[in-house]
């Protein structure tokens, strides 16, 4: 079991904001801190398993590219000399996009995603690519080909989340400050709150996905996986925009998330909301949640509960899930098509399903969306966030979860419920830190936003975190350490 504690490390646990400061400041220099995650990465990578790919000289090159540019007065801003990793979905060009299967282990990209060209273009240096689901998906995050990352709070393999489980666990172990995750249903803020770090799920249309190996394009969703809020916000603001080639962002404005940041909650009205989020949610995950309460209400907040039907309605419809996998498949036609034997079986079985969908179901299925994210906004008309429990349980062994298809299929919905409710209502959500269990295990709150609201989701979010310390407790990452 991994002893969290406060980390004072010189660099490894540092945040953005304060890895930039140190940057400007002339205590740390691009080169210097990226040969130092390389560093990390070499020696806890063995034993945990977050990449699948490390582009050592790629990154020497960027930051000394960006060392020089500093040098000559070149200021492109906070995030200018830190070193990030996306999750192997996202295409950088000249390196494969696997997906988490060897099928598609030669799919080389010939142009980098949006994403990625948008933090190029702000002097971010990529250091490689995170293990993933296959084919993202699944909220678990265990992967049979490439292997599955390490939660870094146990030394016994406990499930890290999943999809985007290994950018989770290289920023919860401190081997980058930032990594890239995508979101269907839960893949950014389930990793990140099994993970114990911050996790932001972005609103469809905020955030162009081209480039990004798709799932779902009726829910998929770009967001950044990091140690604070903070961080998460600085990301997120350059992010976003229109994305020619992805519709979804046509007619989205673009905002600013930093002017109001630290504005604080004081009269805000937040709202845990109950039921379905709370039905057989683990003890100790609903007593640290529900604490959560009483920080924000000493901050200024009102703290209410409210009913939310749409949430319970929006839970059954995609327990039935015709949506994702009439898409999966159709993303995924020719290699279930052609490969389904070598595949996950795991994975395959569940998304060959969609091979069998009928238009007339998925055109339902759609409506009854529609009418439900109607009638969300409605009930939430006088919230401003909601509170709730990322996951209703803490990440359990991998060989439990593992041990046949019928656990991993109910444990996937537990750890898909709560985030998967916003998925379908076209809610912003993010999850931080909050807690523990007994045995070592972070907690995570979800703190929901009405669509397009990411501004307000940040901003209760970076309160918490400037009178907490959840967020700063790290893994004892000894058993993991290779000399």
């Amino acid at each position: 079991m991994g002893v969290h504690s406060v980390n004072h490390s010189p660099f490894h646990y540092m945040t953005i904001s304060e890895l930039s400061q140190n940057i400007r400041d002339g205590k740390l220099s691009p080169v210097e801190l990226t040969a130092h995650c390389l560093e990390r990465i070499e020696s806890l990578d063995e034993s945990l398993n977050a990449f699948r790919m490390v582009c050592r000289e790629r990154a020497m090159g960027e930051a000394r590219a960006m060392e020089a540019a500093l040098r000559a007065g070149q200021d492109l801003g906070p995030l200018q000399g830190i070193p990030y990793a996306a999750k192997d979905l996202f295409d950088v060009r000249g390196i494969p996009t696997s997906a988490g299967t060897r099928l598609l282990e030669n799919n080389i990209a010939t142009e980098d995603a949006v994403a990625i060209r948008k933090l190029a273009q702000t002097g971010m240096i990529f250091l490689g690519k995170t293990n993933t689901v296959q084919l993202a998906y699944s909220g678990i995050g265990i992967n049979h080909d490439h292997g599955t990352p390490k939660n870094p709070w146990h030394n016994t393999p406990h499930v890290p989340g999943g999809s985007s489980s290994g950018s989770a666990v290289a920023v919860a172990a401190g081997m980058v400050p930032m990594a890239l995750g995508s979101d269907t249903g839960g893949s950014v803020r389930i990793p990140a709150a099994l993970c114990g770090i911050t996790g932001l799920k972005t609103t469809v249309g905020r955030i162009g996905r081209t480039g990004v190996y798709p799932l779902s394009g009726s829910m998929d969703s770009v967001g950044p996986m990091t140690r604070s809020v903070e961080d998460a916000a600085l990301v997120y603001n350059v992010l976003q925009g229109i994305d020619f080639k992805d519709d979804s962002t046509w007619n989205v404005s673009v905002h600013d998330v930093l002017n109001g940041l630290n504005r604080g909650v004081r009269g805000l009205r937040l709202a845990f909301a109950e039921r379905v989020f709370w039905d057989d949610v683990d003890s100790e995950i609903e007593k640290a949640v529900r604490e959560c309460g009483n920080v924000f209400q000493n901050l200024g907040a009102y703290v209410d509960s409210i009913d939310l039907p749409e949430a319970e309605a929006a839970w059954q419809l995609n327990r039935r899930g015709m949506i994702i996998v009439a898409e999966a498949y159709t993303n995924n036609q020719q290699l279930l098509d052609e490969h389904y034997e070598k595949l996950d079986p795991i994975v395959a079985a569940r998304m060959i399903k969609g091979k069998d969908a009928l238009a007339s179901d998925y055109l339902l299925n759609r409506m009854e969306w529609k009418r439900l994210r109607a009638e969300a906004l409605e009930t939430l008309k006088d919230i401003d966030a909601l509170l709730v429990p990322t996951t209703r349980i803490p990440a359990l062994q991998v060989d439990e979860i593992d041990a046949d298809m019928d656990t991993y299929t109910a444990r996937n919905l537990d750890y898909l419920r709560n985030t998967s409710i916003g998925n379908i209502l076209n809610l912003c959500g993010l999850s931080i830190p909050c807690g523990f269990t007994n045995k070592g295990s972070p907690v995570g709150l979800m703190i929901y936003g009405k669509p397009f609201q990411e501004e307000t989701v940040l901003r209760v979010g970076h309160a918490f975190q400037q009178v907490t310390q959840w967020h700063r407790s790290t893994p004892d990452l000894s058993w993991a350490q290779q000399e």
